[in-house]
């Protein structure tokens, strides 16, 4: 027969769920810095194509 467990504490619960918060935080953070450095060209893991305009005289 299936006993049910005991009571996870406050405290603890509260501890993973920061844990949890905080591996999202750095991960926004990562792409952010990616973003960033995307968009100033300064990329050193990403070749972005540079799309240029070709005017027709």
């Amino acid at each position: 027969m299936a006993v049910p467990k005991k009571r996870t504490s406050i405290f603890k619960k509260r501890i993973r769920k920061n844990r949890w918060k905080r591996g999202g935080y750095w991960a926004a953070l990562k792409a952010f810095s990616l973003a960033k450095s995307l968009s100033t060209g300064n990329s050193q893991s990403f070749f972005v194509r540079q799309i240029t305009n070709k005017t027709s005289e």
